[in-house]
């Protein structure tokens, strides 16, 4: 059997949403660096010119004329090399989630995506019209012939898509553009996928993924190669743009193509000449995982918001220790400002943890009390609430002036603020309203409480940035003498796992009961949950980790009488 020398070129980009030229010359610079290391074929990630997901953009009929006459520059600029581009296709039919190929300075053909996913953070059939045909063309190279298959994410996670198909008709290279999100152990399940998908059908597959931040979702990238035995070749890296190039060796076609088949020819290349690094594959756990998920995020939002810089409220807790902690990381110390606002509530070790983690990071410290507002507060309130005891009111009083403080940094000099509410805290509406929830990005949205504690830990690896006294004081929010989060929430492990029987599994009551957690805190988290989702539609965004996260994930009714008891 004689084969062939393909060398394949993974361009795992960090596209955005809507920005049409960027984007574009993002394309460009990185055919042109494929094409010199000697690349036959560049595979882009899935709307790579688009940005992933363009959502609602998609209704604009100029947005999508746009992306197709750039698609069209681009074309123009390919040449001695194939490129498979991810972009919005259109026809009488609708439009199309799909991928050109381009050679020879022109767009040779089109693939649009077969099967659209739809739940989850998925809304492809609101946008889209399925695709009814498997593509298959012909790579000639010198002398070669190889057929060549291309899919688009959802296609290869089913054995009945059109991988299957298009093996049958030959192809001995899948091309699978992607735009799959991270979430926690999401890496496994997509090389498992591929793995059986590529011995099955007995295919090389080369599975190209999106990287970087959009709003909430998070694409981490870590494209990668497996063989016809369903093998491991190699890896992207992860949470970073990378340009993945590979040698496959793949057994050659007849010459007798059949005319419905199309052959494109390239370029000899220089491959002989460019020896390929070897790429280490670098396997991170779990905590490392969610890290650099959240800086990357983080970084992401702020930068393609046209934002420099980003300020915390510090309280001298885990949560907005680590929040600080991300966003040094994210975006350099010298973009974070970190301010404490003590109240006569706030004790002396709380300022000097919040000012020890500034100091550790190299971030800004400032001091605001807000004594003297709070005092002025209660005292303009003190004929309405005549008669009245104090309670949560007086509480949530400090909260909002927090709020406005940071709010008013926030207008005056341009800095995004960060929320540092975790997933546990907003669950339950452990939070305020127009006060600690407010922010224009919720760092730890998705993440719970037992989990913060765990990232905060991995902070300190290297060296002590959080402070021991921060991890060994009881969770409080400081807002009345004497106060702790176990007053009003069950212990964090106990919570934290109600939750996710509850909101990631949506399990029922009399289920999460059977998993041997007491009847009457079951029942009070579930309706601590149900009765806060006003709150939750009010949060600022946040980066997904989990496989269900709040808004696009989980999407609840506020107005909502259901009890599931």
């Amino acid at each position: 059997m004689v084969r062939t020398r393909i060398r394949i070129a993974c361009a795992q980009v960090n596209p955005t949403v809507g920005a049409l030229f960027e984007n574009y010359q993002l394309i460009i610079s990185n055919i042109e660096k494929a094409k010199n290391l000697g690349a036959d074929i560049v595979v882009f990630p899935e709307l790579c010119l688009t940005g992933y997901p363009p959502e609602d953009l998609l209704f604009k009929e100029h947005f999508v004329r746009q992306n197709i006459a750039i698609l069209k520059e681009i074309a123009v600029k390919v040449e001695g090399i194939i490129a498979v581009v991810g972009f919005v296709d259109k026809t009488e039919l609708g439009i199309f989630n799909a991928s050109a190929i381009i050679a020879n300075r022109r767009i040779q053909t089109a693939y649009h995506k077969t099967l659209l996913p739809n739940s989850g953070v998925f809304d492809e059939k609101r946008y889209f019209v399925a695709g009814n045909k498997p593509l298959v063309f012909c790579m000639v190279k010198n002398k070669s012939y190889i057929k060549i298959g291309v899919a688009i994410c959802e296609d290869v996670w089913h054995k009945t898509g059109p991988l299957k198909e298009e093996a049958q008709k030959g192809a001995k290279i899948i091309l699978v553009s992607n735009a799959s999100p991270f979430h926690l152990q999401k890496f496994k399940e997509r090389q498992e996928i591929i793995r059986q998908q590529a011995k099955e059908n007995k295919v090389f597959i080369v599975y190209v993924n999106m990287v970087g931040g959009q709003d909430e979702l998070v694409f981490d990238g870590r494209s990668f190669i497996v063989d016809s035995h369903g093998k491991m070749i190699s890896q992207a890296k992860a949470f970073a743009e990378d340009l993945l190039l590979e040698d496959l060796l793949v057994a050659q076609d007849s010459r007798r193509t059949p005319k419905n088949i199309k052959k494109i020819p390239v370029g000899t290349g220089n491959q002989n000449k460019i020896n390929l690094p070897k790429q280490k594959i670098m396997v991170l756990s779990p905590i490392q995982e969610i890290y650099q998920a959240l800086v990357l995020g983080l970084r992401d939002y702020v930068h393609k918001n046209g934002f420099t810089k980003v300020i915390v409220g510090l309280s001298g807790g885990i949560d907005s220790s680590l929040v600080a902690t991300i966003a040094a990381d994210a975006l350099g110390k010298e973009n974070v400002i970190g301010v404490f606002m003590p109240s006569r509530y706030s004790s002396p070790q709380s300022q000097a943890d919040a000012q020890k983690v500034a100091e550790n990071l190299g971030i800004t410290f400032k001091n605001i009390s807000i004594e003297q507002i709070y005092q002025m507060y209660l005292l303009i309130l003190e004929k309405e609430f005549l008669g009245t005891q104090r309670d949560v009111t007086e509480e949530n009083i400090q909260a909002r002036i927090r709020g406005n403080i940071l709010m008013a940094l926030s207008n005056k000099f341009g800095w995004l603020v960060l929320n540092t509410a975790n997933k546990s805290e907003i669950s339950c509406g452990y939070t305020t309203l127009y006060g600690d929830l407010i922010g224009g990005f919720a760092v730890l949205k998705d993440v719970p409480k037992t989990v913060v504690y765990e990232l905060a830990s991995y902070c300190n690896s290297n060296k002590e940035i959080i402070p021991a006294t921060v991890f060994k004081k009881e969770p409080t929010a400081e807002l009345r003498y004497n106060q702790k989060d176990s007053d009003t929430l069950p212990e964090y492990k106990i919570l934290d796992g109600i939750l996710k029987f509850y909101i990631e599994y949506d399990m029922s009551y009399e289920e999460i009961i059977k998993k041997g957690y007491p009847s009457g805190i079951v029942e009070r988290v579930i309706q601590m949950v149900d009765k806060s989702e006003y709150k939750r539609r009010q949060s600022p965004p946040g980066v997904k980790i989990t496989p269900r996260a709040f808004g696009r994930d989980r999407r609840m009714p506020i107005t909502n009488k259901y009890r599931g008891k």
